[in-house]
């Protein structure tokens, strides 16, 4: 790990210096992003955000064939216009006030999030420092190339030891696989 710090140097979460992202538009940008390659992702969100300002109200008002025709699967659509009601309704707000297992049980009550994607808001929306997904195929694979690890449980016991900059950890096994 020590290797990878100096290499890639200091990971994008707090206490290092983070800038807060909006929670929307980084939760939008999620469920796009859900079971694609990178560049599928960005494809589509290029034409998204093209085509429709990312706020809740717009989206929510969306054709549903609209949505299909930048790309979304007709369930991504359906989750899209799901997170702008729950916006619209308040679901977003205050959320940098709760704790992480707080945010993981609110998010998932919205349709497509689901606790891998509430653990990247948590990291990257809000720079949380103590995530472990270990639900991340990267994360998995990530571990089994440095440390040997290919158990679920071994992976959890492996995060024990970098409480609490766990994302930190994450990050840089993120970078073990590039």
């Amino acid at each position: 790990m020590q290797h990878l710090i100096q290499k890639h140097g200091p990971a994008p979460f707090r206490p290092n210096p983070f800038q807060t992202k909006p929670s929307f538009p980084t939760l939008v940008s999620s469920i796009v992003g859900q079971q694609l390659s990178g560049k599928a992702a960005e494809t589509i969100w290029k034409r998204m955000t093209a085509r429709f300002a990312i706020e809740p109200a717009v989206l929510l008002q969306a054709r549903l064939e609209d949505l299909r025709a930048i790309g979304l699967s007709s369930a991504k659509a359906r989750y899209v216009q799901d997170l702008s009601r729950f916006a619209l309704e308040g679901g977003l707000d205050d959320l940098e006030r709760q704790s992480d297992e707080a945010i993981v049980r609110h998010l998932t009550q919205v349709k497509g999030i689901g606790v891998w994607s509430a653990q990247m808001f948590l990291m990257f929306g809000l720079g949380r420092p103590d995530v472990w997904p270990v639900l991340d195929l990267g994360i998995r694979r990530g571990a089994e190339k440095l440390y040997g690890i290919t158990e679920r449980r071994a992976l959890e016991e492996l995060g024990e030891g970098f409480r609490p900059y766990r994302s930190h950890a994450a990050w840089y096994l993120w970078r073990v696989l590039e």
